[in-house]
């Protein structure tokens, strides 16, 4: 209808609303009963009604709310404040509302409204059914109250005793409700048993099947129209015009079924994609799971054989088991980018994974694997030193404490012995001269026991698997050395007390003990060094141990020239006991060392020098294939090392730049893929150096800045970086050929991305994103900028995506909306009883998606308890999610 013949009707129904302004009191009472019922019937769309037609739109709220559903369209913000001015405002907003549909309100003003007028109140409501539910009603070029009654005139035609002329007495024998309802319906009413003498029976049965099989609601008693003479003409219409709409769009339905399967189609794949990431995520962090505590595992083996195998292990994880996990997180990103751009094309919610599968969930999960992982290395490798280390000190215990239980063997059987007391005068001096020679040689051993001591303390400390035999062995020295003391103490004693008597021995024998004792320990220690086992890990440290070896041997000529004087004291001796013919026993009294001892320690020793020189010689062989490792792998290292770096920048400025279309840009990553891919050898190359270094031990490089763990991380870092870039340049092609966005689009939206992307990293925080939104010309409120924010940050990471940027962008510029058409689609499938039942579904749908879509709306309840009915509601999240279409 044309707005002029619309503004003529209206002001003619106006005109009409005048002129009854004193309401017959029956008439107002149907009004009331009527346009209240008619209300409730859009208003419980959105969740609410009204019981009091008059006090309920005091307010306007109510009011706004109800012609927002009934046009479908959105009005002002209204006023939330209790003050009258408040209200008068919210309801001068809905009439301004009413009057921009080309409606001229005589005599109806929100003051009145406000004050709770209830004649204007009804007026209104009155103005808002002819335009919302009857101006639209055309049948053979008639319209609105004319069009009404042909439309009446022409479905009860077949009807006896049905003759609708008029929009009161017409229907007060209720055959006309029932004629509407079984031409349309015929299973719903048995028209052949009513009887046009029972009003009555015939209404009540119209009014509950109506509320019951067709979601119209009882807007009238049958009393109401039986009990008057004449009803009211705008409750009849009013409630005539549902019957109207909810038997008329049914030739629309074909075409609403075809967009609603439509929409299935697509929801199906989203929910196997979504499917499929849930089990890609399930299976990931189900192996970081099982794999961490793996890694987190530090019990400490016992030999360093077994130690090794754990290394073997791990290098084994590093090169068999990781890297196909890595390419599953990097295409489980890309799935995830690739499903959300669907969703957003699709306008539907952005998928959000099950509480511990968001991505951010998978990056802390690998961030901890990769924490784990350090450590467990750095573990292995200090528990491998430890190792060595152990196994040094405990072999340097035993010839230490072998050597001195070899010494101490029978010491407590001669210092116990009490032969000074039947002994000569000479006898005695020589027991006195041994004792302080043993004295002597006993003090030269103190250090050894000390040394013994420290090195079983510090085996404790390192948590040698031994110990206990350790210290045990240890204590058993520490107690015959203080047992020693205490014997030696005695005996001298003894000997002194014993002495005084006695005359002083042979000074020859005593100089050749004095002399021969600290030699033969010189000699011992000597021997011991030269068979002590050494570990070194730099060159510096094997160029130290030959430099002392060579001062070593420098001081043998100087030991050479004093065993020579020892044994000239014995050669004295020999002289002496030759020419005085002294009777000596054939032995030293003041010592157990002979002079073949003595030359058999010398050759000893001088048997271990080229030994120990042949031991050097090797190890300095072997620091220096060390150092060659060392170098190998630098030179390695930082030159790939960098070029990671170099490549990580390169594919952030093409994925910023604004050269060439996306295709270009696509090609060009690709390009650099492919280079990336041809690069592998080289990375596989400085894994083989680097498992050469682990197996020779060595544990540093002052070489290179680099290592294996920087190179690895570099390397899966670029890998995915690539990957990723790709994928988002695919989404973007995807989105521009999806939403129609030109190329020059695209350089303005990079334009002004990369203008507000301060930190050139190719992602905006929060804040430059809301500063490039209000340059953009948005006024934007802090609730508006959250609703944006959640729909460019679904995981709420704070940050915003050049991608999320260009969905966003388009979206706002998008001339369609797909969610618009299947609400479109809906209100043609349901017509006037807004909702549709699972039957008629059944009817239009293919039978696969029909059933589909109805188990999709099993959670929702149908209106008013209608079997198997979906309204608007019910049926929009459904399909869409809790989300605002």
């Amino acid at each position: 209808m044309e707005q002029y013949d619309g503004e003529e009707c209206y002001m003619q129904q106006q005109d009409d609303w005048d002129r009854d302004l004193l309401l017959d009191p029956a008439w107002e009472k149907q009004q009331r009963k009527t346009f209240t019922a008619w209300c409730n019937s859009h208003l419980r769309k959105a969740g609410t009604q009204i019981e009091n037609i008059e006090e309920d739109f005091r307010d306007g709220l109510k009011l706004m709310l109800l012609l927002e559903v009934i046009s479908g369209e959105r009005l002002a913000k209204p006023e939330r404040g209790k003050m009258r001015v408040h209200k008068i405002s919210n309801v001068n907003k809905a009439l301004d509302f009413i009057a921009s549909k080309g409606v001229k309100l005589v005599s109806i003003g929100a003051e009145e409204i406000v004050d709770g007028n209830a004649k204007m109140t009804l007026g209104m409501i009155w103005t808002i059914i002819l335009r919302f539910a009857i101006q639209d009603i055309s049948v053979e070029e008639t319209s609105a109250k004319e069009g009404l009654l042909l439309w009446c005139q022409r479905k009860t035609a077949p009807y006896k005793n049905v003759n609708i002329q008029n929009f009161h007495i017409s229907w007060k024998d209720g055959l006309g409700f029932c004629a509407l309802i079984h031409r349309h319906r015929p299973e719903l009413i048995d028209y052949g048993k009513l009887r046009k003498d029972d009003p009555m029976t015939n209404l009540n049965t119209a009014f509950d099947v109506a509320e019951k099989y067709l979601d119209i609601p009882k807007m009238l008693d049958a009393e109401d129209i039986v009990g008057t003479a004449r009803p009211d003409e705008k409750a009849i219409m009013t409630y005539v015009s549902s019957f109207y709409h909810a038997f008329s769009g049914a030739q629309k339905a074909e075409t609403a079924a075809n967009r609603i399967c439509k929409v299935l189609a697509v929801n199906q794949e989203n929910e196997q994609l979504m499917e499929d990431y849930e089990r890609l995520a399930s299976d990931l962090l189900e192996w970081i799971r099982r794999t961490i505590p793996w890694l987190e595992n530090r019990m400490p083996e016992n030999t360093m054989q077994a130690m090794q195998q754990k290394l073997e292990d791990f290098r084994d994880y590093r090169r068999l088991h990781k890297p196909p996990k890595v390419q599953e997180k990097c295409q489980l990103e890309i799935n995830f980018n690739t499903l959300q751009t669907k969703l957003r094309l699709s306008n539907r919610p952005a998928f959000m994974p099950s509480e511990g599968k968001m991505v951010s969930d998978i990056i802390n999960a690998w961030g901890n694997l990769e924490g784990a992982e350090k450590g467990y290395e750095e573990w292995l490798l200090n528990e491998i030193r430890r190792l060595e280390r152990l196994d040094h000190l405990a072999e340097k215990f035993r010839q230490k404490a072998t050597i001195h239980e070899a010494w101490t063997e029978g010491q407590e059987e001669v210092l116990q012995k009490h032969d000074y007391e039947t002994a000569s005068l000479s006898e005695i001096k020589a027991l006195l001269k041994k004792h302080e020679a043993f004295e002597s040689d006993l003090a030269a051993h103190q250090d050894r026991v000390e040394q013994i001591a420290a090195i079983a303390q510090e085996l404790n400390e390192l948590d040698y698997y031994d110990s206990p035999s350790v210290n045990a062995r240890c204590q058993r020295i520490c107690d015959q050395w203080d047992t020693l003391g205490a014997l030696t103490q005695k005996r001298g004693e003894a000997l002194q007390r014993t002495g005084k008597l006695l005359e002083t021995i042979d000074q020859l024998y005593l100089e050749f003990a004095k002399r021969a004792a600290p030699f033969n320990n010189w000699m011992e220690s000597a021997m011991e060094d030269l068979q002590d086992t050494f570990i070194v890990h730099t060159i510096e440290e094997i160029q130290g141990l030959s430099t002392a070896h060579e001062q070593f041997k420098a001081t043998l000529p100087e030991a050479d020239k004093e065993r020579q004087a020892i044994l000239g004291i014995h050669n004295e001796i020999a002289k002496i006991v030759q020419t005085y013919h002294v009777n000596m026993a054939g032995t030293n009294p003041y010592t157990t060392i002979t002079p073949q001892e003595v030359n058999t320690k010398w050759d000893k020793v001088k048997q271990l020098v080229p030994q120990r020189d042949q031991a050097l010689i090797e190890e300095h062989a072997r620091q220096q294939n060390n150092e060659r490792l060392r170098r190998q792998f630098a030179n390695q290292a930082n030159v790939i090392g960098p070029w990671i770096q170099t490549k990580m920048e390169e594919i952030g400025r093409i994925s910023i730049e604004m050269h060439g279309t996306l295709e270009d840009q696509l090609q060009h990553l690709r390009q650099y893929e492919k280079s990336i891919v041809n690069y592998k050898p080289k990375i596989d190359q400085l894994e083989g150096d680097h498992q050469l270094i682990q197996e020779a031990l060595i544990f540093d490089n002052k070489h290179t800045k680099y290592t294996m763990e920087h190179i690895r991380v570099g390397w899966e870092q670029l890998l995915t970086t690539i990957a990723r870039t790709i994928n988002e340049i695919e989404n973007q092609i995807l989105t521009r050929d999806a939403k129609g966005i030109s190329q020059e689009q695209l350089n303005e939206f990079r334009a002004s991305f990369n203008h507000f992307d301060r930190k050139r990293s190719g992602i905006m925080d929060a804040e430059d994103f809301k500063t490039c939104l209000i340059s953009m010309g948005y006024n934007l409120g802090e609730s508006e900028f959250s609703r944006i924010m959640s729909v460019v940050d679904p995981n709420r990471m704070g940050l915003v995506t050049f991608q999320a940027f260009i969905d966003f962008m388009s979206r706002e510029t998008a001339d369609t909306d797909t969610a618009d058409q299947v609400i479109a689609s809906f209100k043609v499938l349901a017509g006037d009883k807004n909702y549709i039942l699972a039957d008629e579904l059944r009817r239009e749908l293919p039978p696969d998606q029909a059933e589909y879509c109805i188990a999709r709306m099993a959670p929702y309840t149908g209106p008013d308890g209608v079997p198997g009915a979906l309204d608007y509601m019910s049926f929009s999240t459904a399909l869409y999610g809790e989300s605002d279409l």
